[in-house]
């Protein structure tokens, strides 16, 4: 029975073109695995054998000897300056990216000493495609993978980037890129300092009655976040990225439309807690990028939800302070609180549309 990897002539249409590399060192061996799209491959190899403008399993297996031996003349790499040995190669197989299937070729090498660099020479689709691109990672290294531009000079991988602090960082910059993280957070502290009474909401009339609130919606939100970020990052969990990323936004909508006018039951910091959960699966896409596998995670797990913690505790002290100062003002009951909560709810109802009816409605 015919598999179906490329329906029909369309998916032969040029777009941004990309392969997929990992490497993952252990001592002197070395695993290489190499992403290449299908339709790549049919361009340069002809894959499509009865020209149907489909491909079939069958097609892509017969040819699997010309796809390893375009691959061997495309990339190449050295460890410390020296050659490796190559031992083994895996079966075919193929894996799903974003911009369609793709071929995994993975190969395994044996090299003289501890490797601590490895030296990539890119070559591939060097002259079919010029705006074709190879994204390369070291398995467990935190930060961007890699661009290798074909024909460009040799690029380096260092297993010395693999560490702790990187990690950290690493969980540090998603908070601060991560927009609905950061305004969810906002949302939350901006009533902090408040507390609901029987008209809605009423400014706390002690600093240490807000700070007790504080520590227990950011205790709440983290012992959430990081159960899912682990179970998630891990592969135990894995629901479809398009639906966690509407839940997020549409956490960070109910916790505003919440300022405006109180309607969640119960403490806040329960609502908090649930929202939690979902925000720790978005948190875990960078940890599941690194291809990670048991007791290699935990390291990585660590650093990158310290990273996630203190890039929150950097968006508490910079608001909180202010919060505290401005509670009681009539200015931050009319205009900031209710100003600010409703243009977040404004901004998470266009992501919400965004995520869950796929549409482009944000520059």
């Amino acid at each position: 029975m015919s598999l179906l990897l490329l329906g029909g002539s369309p998916a032969f249409a040029h777009q941004s073109s990309e392969a997929y590399l990992s490497y993952r060192i252990d001592g002197a061996d070395v695993e290489q695995r190499l992403d290449i799209a299908l339709r790549d491959l049919d361009r340069d190899l002809a894959l499509d054998a009865e020209g149907d403008g489909t491909l079939s399993w069958g097609e892509v297996r017969q040819r699997w000897p010309d796809i390893e031996r375009l691959a061997d003349d495309g990339l190449r790499f050295t460890a410390d300056g020296s050659t490796c040995a190559l031992l083994a190669r895996g079966p075919a197989q193929l894996d799903t990216h974003s911009d369609g299937t793709h071929a995994v070729l993975i190969s395994h090498w044996r090299c003289s000493a501890a490797v601590q660099q490895l030296a990539v020479d890119y070559r591939l689709f060097a002259a079919t495609d010029a705006g074709h691109r190879g994204l390369a990672r070291l398995v467990g290294s935190a930060g961007e993978p890699l661009v290798l531009v074909p024909g460009g000079p040799a690029q380096t991988l260092s297993a010395v980037n693999a560490g702790f602090a990187g990690f950290v960082v690493e969980g540090m910059a998603h908070i601060a890129s991560g927009l609905d993280h950061v305004l969810f957070l906002v949302t939350l502290l901006l009533v902090a300092v408040w507390r609901r009474d029987s008209r809605g909401w009423a400014p706390r009339a002690g600093r240490r009655s807000a700070l007790i609130e504080t520590l227990k919606l950011v205790t709440a939100f983290t012992a959430a976040h990081s159960v899912t970020l682990g179970l998630a990052a891990s592969g135990l969990i894995d629901p479809p990225s398009r639906w966690v990323e509407s839940l997020i936004a549409l956490t960070v909508l109910l916790a505003a439309l919440d300022n405006l006018r109180p309607f969640v039951p119960g403490p806040r910091w329960a609502m908090v807690a649930v929202f939690g959960l979902v925000h720790g699966v978005g948190f875990a896409g960078p940890l599941k990028d690194l291809g990670l596998r048991g007791s290699e995670l935990l390291l990585p797990l660590l650093g990158f939800n310290l990273g996630v913690e203190l890039g929150q505790l950097a968006v508490v002290a910079l608001l909180l302070p202010l919060a505290l100062v401005l509670r009681a003002r009539v200015a931050y009951r009319r205009w900031i609180v209710p100003g600010g909560s409703g243009a977040i709810a404004a901004l998470a109802t266009l992501w919400l549309a965004e995520r869950s009816l796929a549409l482009n409605l944000l520059p």
